[in-house]
């Protein structure tokens, strides 16, 4: 039986009985993320360790990446897509 079915189920029997139905398969599952990274840097700090997010590493990859980039590499990319606007050639 999938998730799907079972809730339906759930839901039909909730329904019946005059319970409240169940929340949707999915439906939690942002929330849940959120409490899990937050519980995660929780115990980064209480084990002594830095407690960066995925946010922080994902900015720190983007200006290495463009820093690696040349000055050179980024003239041929403006010459072939232009300048962009309000930017001194």
């Amino acid at each position: 039986m999938s998730i799907t079915q079972q809730y339906l189920l759930d839901a039909y029997r909730a329904r019946q009985l005059g319970e409240p139905v169940p929340p949707a398969p999915g439906a939690h599952d942002l929330r849940l993320v959120r409490e899990w990274h937050g519980r995660r840097r929780f115990r980064a700090v209480l084990a002594g360790r830095p407690a960066h997010g995925p946010v922080r590493r994902a900015l720190r990859l983007r200006w290495t990446l463009w820093r690696r980039t040349s000055r050179a590499d980024r003239a041929v990319r403006d010459r072939q897509v232009g300048p962009r606007p309000g930017r001194q050639g």
